[in-house]
């Protein structure tokens, strides 16, 4: 007979075979997500998955996506940006099919090194930024410590502008008991903490989910976000905006629930050339949940300030 150890054990060995979740295989997201040849390039060890389209010739924009995402959250922006840009996404240090770091450091300096050097390698001498939440607070820190070569800059309810009193502090550290999404993440789980990045949940739909559980279920990825999470650090950023001389778009959903549009205020009063925009009734995820609303917006800002000049 069992004790009630042993029945405690039998207990959570039942709950964990209907709840385990095992890393995909890569060739299977390869085969899933990535219709022709995957391209990666190796940045300081880590081989970078990255997506380039678009006109060679044309002004070059890097995409930079948000925490726990991956470069298909431009799938719909790409097809518009593409036919007038040099349009180049990735999936940044820990997510997607670039995967965790070999050396699990995802320290702020680690990400800039990273971008500036996957930046060098691609022959960018010049080029534009978009960044969307945890990608906007690294578009605005390449921006600021690249501030000849980056030509314009879209922060997308950018990450990164802490409460005086809240830096030094570490906002997304996670108990050790997240640690169980490394073996347990239902997908159900997944649907409910994107639902609060819409205005509208109903807008929601089964593939946008089907591509986030996957993604999060790429080799190392679970992993990778946890130490992410516990190695985020908020730091002072007003220094580095002053650095930043590229001209800048703002943009926001009005109901943002993740990241407040009141925030747009903070980056306004340092930013020597800024424009905001808030877009009604679109929440966290501009590019996802109505695409069209806040691309319009993005592309006459770089079109004004890209192609009247070249």
């Amino acid at each position: 007979m069992l004790n009630s150890i042993g029945l405690g054990a039998a207990f959570l060995a039942i709950i964990f075979s209907g709840l385990w979740t095992p890393d995909l295989e890569r060739a299977e997201l390869e085969k899933r997500y990535a219709a022709s040849s995957p391209q990666t390039i190796d940045i300081d060890g880590l081989k970078v998955h990255y997506k380039e389209t678009g006109l060679q010739d044309a002004p070059a924009l890097l995409l930079l996506h948000g925490f726990g995402s991956s470069l298909q959250a431009w799938d719909d922006w790409s097809v518009k940006l593409e036919q007038k840009y040099r349009v180049i996404r990735l999936d940044l240090p820990g997510f997607g099919l670039t995967g965790a770091s070999p050396d699990h450091d995802y320290s702020e300096e680690k990400d800039l090194a990273i971008l500036t050097h996957f930046a060098d390698k691609l022959g960018l001498d010049k080029f534009s930024v978009i960044g969307h939440s945890m990608g906007g607070k690294m578009a605005w820190s390449l921006a600021a410590a690249q501030p000849d070569r980056v030509q314009a800059l879209v922060l997308m309810a950018p990450d990164g502008f802490p409460e005086t009193k809240d830096i030094g502090t570490k906002p997304y550290e996670v108990p050790a008991i997240m640690g169980l999404i490394k073996y347990v993440l239902p997908k159900y789980m997944v649907r409910k903490s994107i639902e609060p990045a819409f205005a509208e949940a109903d807008a929601l739909n089964d593939a946008l989910v089907n591509r986030y559980f996957d993604m999060l279920r790429a080799p190392g990825v679970r992993g990778a976000i946890l130490e992410r999470s516990n190695q985020t650090i908020y730091t002072d950023p007003v220094s580095r905006l002053k650095a930043i001389k590229a001209p800048t778009l703002l943009i926001w959903g009005e109901q943002d629930q993740m990241i407040p549009s009141t925030n747009a205020q903070s980056y306004a009063n340092v930013l020597s050339n800024s424009t905001t925009v808030l877009v009604p009734k679109l929440g966290h995820l501009l590019q996802e949940e109505q695409p069209e609303k806040g691309l319009t917006s993005v592309m006459q800002f770089l079109d004004s300030h890209l192609l009247i000049k070249n």
